[in-house]
Formats: C-alpha cells, structure tokens, sequence
C-alpha cells in the first residue's frame, strides 16, 4: 500500500469512519495483515481473495483465516490469466492479471509474462452468494488487481451501498491494454457517492486512491 494503513485508519476516525470488516481483493501474500491487525482489526473479520490457488494455498499454510480462491470481474465468463514474475522472482507474481500488458512493457521491463491459465471469472454480489458471506459486515474494500479494478466495481453495484471506503491500485497511463483510467473509476464512483480523498501516484502512471462514500 502506497498510503500507509495507518494513516488511513487516522483519517477514518477524524470522520467518524469505523471499519467493520476489510474485504481484500487481490491478497497476493497478505503483505497488509500484520498492518491491518497492528490497528486492531480483528482477523475473522477479513475476506482474503486471489485469483492464483498457489497464493491462496500459501496464505492458509500461514494461517491466515478466510482466503479464497476466485477471479473478480464484472461477469461470468472464461479468461485467460496472464501470470508474471515479479523482480525476477518466478513465485512473487504480484503482476499478474486477467489484462494484458500495454506499457507495463516499458514502465517495468523486467517483469515478464511466464504462464497463462484459462480461469473461470465471478462478480462480487455472486461471491457473497455463493459462499453464504453477508457483505454488509466488510464496509472497507481494499482492491488491487492489476487494472482490472473498475471490472471488479461493476460487479458490485448492487452492494456498493453497504461500503464506506475504497482503496484501489489506479492508473493514469494503459499499463494494461483497455485498463480503466483514475478519470473513469472516479467518474464511476461519484455516482454512488464516493469521492476521492487521497492519491499517491508512481512516476510508471499507476498509484492507490482512497475513496469514502458521503452520506
């Protein structure tokens, strides 16, 4: 996270903002855990989601509860998943998303494309249903999967209205080919009342904005 959780937890309280449960998509290694419990947030109270087994295999060997397995987007339907490597580190595959590259090429020229998998896509509101998850008590969504952000939104919409904040990975340049751009996910989101009270950007033209729905 570019913006520190503890300075986000900060600004939730001076509004007012208590978080009930996090919903993280795009776990990779659960690199926030330890960040998200250092501010009391109680462990069972937070939904991992990976698109890779392996990394959801790995989480659960730590021991940490609640990671599941599954591709967000807006619909169902069949994709392939471009898996990368990451710092020429074959497992960290933090990269990795069901777009393709575009100017990730040149931004980071050292991450290649290793594998790709066909896999199985599902939007949020089914992911609640189908794991009996009432998504009512999760009022922090955390979203980092590699452009796809604005997909993952969309197949939400009918439960955007039980969150109170979004922190999304965003993109001011088409690191992945048809990636959404700040200027949509911004224009998006203020139709459900969210507005954008943080940014911090990279000089690669992707960043993390935390949003907080107005009442």
């Amino acid at each position: 996270m570019l913006i520190p959780f503890s300075n986000i937890y900060k600004v939730l309280k001076d509004v007012n903002i208590n978080i009930n449960g996090i919903l993280h998509i795009g776990a990779h290694e659960c690199e926030e855990y330890p960040h998200y419990i250092k501010e009391g947030i109680d462990p069972l109270k937070i939904i991992w989601i990976d698109a890779l087994p392996e990394k959801v295999q790995e989480a659960r060997i730590k021991g940490i509860p609640n990671v599941y397995n599954a591709v967000i987007s807006d619909k169902e339907e069949e994709v392939t998943f471009n898996i990368t490597n990451n710092d020429h580190c074959v497992n960290n595959r933090e990269s990795s998303s069901i777009l393709e590259f575009d100017t990730h090429t040149i931004e980071h020229p050292q991450v290649k494309l290793i594998e790709k998998r066909i896999m199985n896509t599902i939007p949020l509101t089914k992911f609640f249903k189908d794991n009996n998850l009432d998504s009512s008590l999760y009022n922090f969504w955390n979203i980092d999967i590699q452009g796809a952000e604005l997909y993952a939104l969309k197949g939400a919409e009918d439960i955007l209205k039980n969150v109170s904040v979004l922190y999304l990975e965003v993109n001011t340049k088409h690191l992945y080919k048809n990636c959404p751009l700040l200027s949509e996910i911004d224009f998006f989101l203020s139709e459900y009342n969210f507005i954008r009270v943080a940014l911090e950007m990279t000089t690669h033209g992707w960043g993390d904005a935390l949003y907080i729905r107005q009442p």
